[in-house]
């Protein structure tokens, strides 16, 4: 199986200052991943270095030619503003496709398709037609990733996904991206302060503090050094 993403020595930085040093890394079809550390680690740069918004400063970044093709889905962090977004959800999903459409400029069958595809695929179609602001933080989540699914089903990238979000919407949110995962084989790369939930969801973990503190898997993590000095105490 070849990896989606590959960084090899990989730095990431702003006008001569490296966020991310030496960042050695592979992403696999399937996978679940999740990106911790505390802020200013370099979480974000790297978001963006993996989305191609930032260019590396040294070493190698490959992508395969699936998400050449299809990019990434991403979910950012909500803001107030963003919550009280004035469209309906079928408008929502629907911009998802945008980064596949080209210079069409309305859009087409299959991109109808493919949003109601995915708001059937998150639970939502019967909320198609009501104003996105007036839905519940759990309710807007699903549609951020419906409209994340419409523009990769390859790979998501989530952060900070459950701020705001209730107790019961939070574990609604993991069992939806643990089944995207499991039954569709999505790769999933989640940035989260929730470590105590992520680290039973997630199959892998990295933690940066500019460099890798750790990287392995999410049992390896729990006995790590990086994860007792991360939450004080015995960690995990």
């Amino acid at each position: 199986m070849k990896p989606l993403i590959t960084c090899r020595h990989v730095d990431f930085g702003y006008e001569n200052h490296d966020a991310v040093i030496d960042l050695n890394l592979e992403i696999f079809p399937g996978d679940y991943l999740c990106i911790v550390g505390e802020n200013g680690s370099g979480k974000s740069t790297l978001i963006k270095g993996l989305m191609g918004l930032l260019k590396p400063t040294g070493g190698e970044l490959c992508k395969s030619g699936e998400l050449l093709y299809g990019g990434i889905g991403y979910l950012p962090q909500q803001t107030a503003a963003q919550r009280d977004f004035p469209a309906s959800v079928r408008e929502v999903v629907l911009s998802g496709t945008l980064s596949r459409r080209g210079l069409l400029p309305f859009y087409g069958e299959k991109e109808k398709q493919e949003a109601r595809s995915a708001m059937e695929r998150l639970g939502i179609e019967d909320l198609k037609d009501k104003c996105y602001r007036e839905l519940s933080g759990g309710q807007q989540q699903r549609v951020l990733i419906a409209r994340a699914l419409c523009a990769s089903r390859q790979m998501l990238i989530l952060d900070e996904p459950i701020t705001g979000l209730d107790p019961g919407a939070i574990q609604d949110f993991y069992h939806l991206i643990r089944q995207l995962n499991k039954t569709d084989h999505v790769a999933i790369v989640m940035v989260s302060h929730d470590l105590r939930n992520v680290i039973d969801e997630a199959g892998k973990i990295l933690h940066l503090g500019q460099r890798t503190l750790f990287y392995g898997t999410a049992e390896d993590y729990k006995k790590s050094a990086a994860a007792r000095g991360f939450l004080g105490g015995d960690g995990l």
